[in-house]
């Protein structure tokens, strides 16, 4: 409904179209967050499982529809977000682009602009991520690169707002021009021009001879028909003849004869021959600070042994942080004396004193209460561990080595059939899953994206989750930690081997863009960490609150004791745990760290024994996915294959912990 509202509106004059336009991972989703704030509308893109926002600005009182496509790093399509991308540029043209751009990375945009300048749409060029450019020692000369391509150009830094209030007076709408139909021209349109050689230019004008009117030139069109470009024969049934098809197919294969190399080949490395010659005029280099420091550093967090030390070395320190101060320390402070001392008991008296019904006395306060179980775990005990957790993250990020952890465990993650490009959303994932689970899209093929969601659900803690699992691994010990790390790489490594020897299909081919190692900004850690612990007291703390609600009715009803009476072969027998765990197994259905926080608490109580901690972590880790996680693996993948994940994530769990409890049983391992 959203959808055809906005082109009503659109059609009467009340919106004008601005559409950005970028590579993946230029931060285009923030400068469009920033445009259009929180109120925007999500749907998938017609025919597609694709999704587009769209959002509204208004400036100077007049009121712009602003549509996010998705990152792409070609026009001629080779994906289905490409495919998207270019589709809403030839069906629906927007009055305006806004390109943004990695500032680091000025030859691969200017790719894309070129590409743009060939549709003939007005656009304005952000160059994004200006502080990591300057970090890096990279500095563009924006008058001369505003010269040469004869549009406006913005720069920005997306976390910081900088830049934002100029990208904003940047927005003007050109008048139409008369050389053809819906295109635009104006001051903001690009007059740069990509001159082919002669026999390609030569078949562009046969071509664009027998092309209809369009949106975007037909110069460009020809130029993709040449490329060969399958995905416009849709387009071009719909707007020409069959023999006019025949006769531009019979031109392309024509063209194709008489040149030595592909077409696509030719046309893309001009291409690129242009955008490295205007780069090269426009950027040049200064040392960075801290140069040879970072470089170093950069060059052996990748290197194949080297890289190893300093891996450890990161989680060590993660361990550290999260572990033993997030879960030790700041828990203790507020669980112990905070919530102990002081919150829980006045909490007791208070609704003792003012709520005479014993049933409400209990709800609140009781065994399973809100304030004394929901609150304590949801403030007490995970605020702490995923705050620390979420700063050392933001760290990680901002430092750049989150790219060359990829780049290490591409290696690893080949032996499971699959390319590194499945390492961004495995990485991701320890921030959290269901998000991770989107991001899949970035894989070309169903294959690719059915075993990274798979692994995604079976083996990959989310953030809040994987705090709380640090905080119990931290008081124990280093070799339980190991033991933890251990089993969880063991079960991933082999569930992708099997799973890619099971599900049909092509691997996706990697490409990944690698910024510099650099010194981490205190507000952007600051921005990242704010943005996150906001997330999980808007998302989490409700369900923390309706999860001990539903602890309350199974007690109250005496489900809970059936439910541990029923699953007692399972966690006694099988795996060695307290009948109480399955209070935590339930409940990490609805979400994981609330599983991992039931956990935390039995082992401060003294109800779990280090090696009953370690084969609760294990199997909690392998659990299911959070209810959320669930539901968008079956809006991604379908219901049937969401069912077959959980069919087979359930019972692998539980054989884990069950496995883990024999061996560290048997052999008598002292943690």
């Amino acid at each position: 409904m959203h959808q055809h509202r906005h082109r009503h509106k659109e059609k009467a004059g009340y919106y004008e179209r601005i559409a950005l336009v970028g590579n993946p991972n230029v931060g285009k989703s923030v400068i469009f967050g920033l445009l259009t704030g929180k109120y925007v509308t999500v749907s998938n893109y017609p025919g597609t499982t694709v999704e587009v926002s769209h959002g509204n600005i208004v400036l100077d009182g007049k009121k712009y529809l602003v549509v996010d496509t998705p990152g792409v790093n070609n026009l001629i399509p080779m994906s289905e977000d490409e495919r998207v991308t270019r589709d809403i540029l030839l069906n629906e043209p927007p009055s305006l682009i806004i390109q943004v751009a990695d500032s680091k990375s000025l030859k691969r945009a200017l790719l894309l602009t070129l590409q743009i300048a060939e549709m003939g749409l007005p656009m304005v060029l952000d160059l994004n991520m200006e502080d990591e450019a300057r970090d890096k020692g990279i500095i563009i000369d924006t008058q001369r690169l505003r010269d040469i391509l004869g549009i406006d150009i913005v720069t920005t830094i997306a976390p910081q707002r900088k830049g934002l209030k100029e990208l904003k007076n940047s927005i003007g709408v050109p008048k139409k021009s008369k050389t053809f139909l819906g295109a635009l021209s104006g001051p903001s349109v690009p007059r740069i021009e990509i001159g082919y050689n002669q026999l390609i230019e030569e078949y562009i004008g046969k071509i664009t001879s027998l092309l209809p009117e369009a949106n975007i030139s037909k110069r460009s069109i020809a130029v993709m028909i040449l490329s060969g470009d399958e995905s416009l024969k849709g387009w071009l049934t719909g707007n020409v003849s069959q023999d006019v098809i025949k006769r531009i197919e019979m031109l392309r294969d024509e063209c194709q004869s008489k040149m030595r190399e592909a077409l696509s080949s030719a046309i893309n490395r001009r291409r690129l021959e242009l955008a490295g010659e205007i780069a090269n005029e426009v950027l040049r280099y200064i040392p960075p600070e801290g140069g040879r420091v970072f470089s170093f550093i950069g060059r052996i967090s990748m290197h194949p042994v080297w890289g190893i030390p300093l891996l450890l070395l990161v989680l060590f320190g993660l361990y550290e942080f999260v572990g033993v101060f997030g879960a030790g320390t700041l828990v203790d402070l507020l669980e112990g004396v905070i919530f102990g001392n002081y919150i829980n008991p006045m909490a007791t008296k208070v609704v003792k004193l003012i709520v005479p019904i014993g049933i409400i006395q209990e709800m609140l306060v009781g065994e399973y209460g809100l304030i004394t179980v929901a609150l304590t775990y949801a403030i007490a005990i995970i605020l702490p561990i995923t705050t620390t957790f979420f700063i050392a993250f933001a760290v990680l990020e901002d430092s750049g080595y989150l790219p060359r952890l990829a780049i290490m465990s591409n290696r690893i993650f080949n032996l499971m059939g699959l390319n590194g490009k499945a390492v961004l959303p495995m990485v991701l994932g320890l921030g959290c899953g269901t998000m991770a689970v989107m991001t899949s899209r970035i894989l070309e093929t169903r294959r690719d994206r059915v075993i990274t969601t798979f692994l995604l659900a079976l083996a990959i803690p989310c953030s809040a989750q994987l705090g709380v699992i640090l905080g119990m691994l931290g008081a124990l010990s280093f070799k339980a930690t190991l033991i933890w790390v251990g089993c969880i790489l063991l079960t991933l490594l082999a569930a992708g081997y099997l799973a890619s020897k099971v599900v049909r299909g092509e691997k996706t081919d990697f490409f990944l863009e690698m910024p510099p190692i650099r010194k981490p900004v205190a507000m952007n850690i600051l921005l990242k960490t704010a943005g996150r612990v906001e997330w999980y007291l808007k998302e989490a703390v409700p369900l923390f609150l309706l999860g001990t609600f539903i602890l309350f009715l199974l007690h109250r009803l005496n489900l809970l004791t059936l439910m541990e009476e029923v699953t007692s072969p399972v966690i006694v027998n099988l795996m060695g745990l307290p009948e109480k765990t399955t209070e935590a197994f339930i409940l990490g259905f609805l979400r994981r760290d609330y599983g991992a926080a039931g956990l935390f608490a039995m082992a401060e109580k003294g109800l779990l024994t280090p090696v009953q901690s370690v084969v609760s972590l294990v199997t909690i880790t392998l659990f299911v996915p959070c209810l959320a996680n669930f539901f968008m693996i079956i809006k991604e993948m379908g219901l049937k294959t969401a069912i077959a994940m959980v069919m087979i994530i359930f019972p692998l769990a539980f054989l884990t912990g069950g496995v883990l409890n024999w061996v560290l049983t048997a052999f008598k391992v002292n943690l």
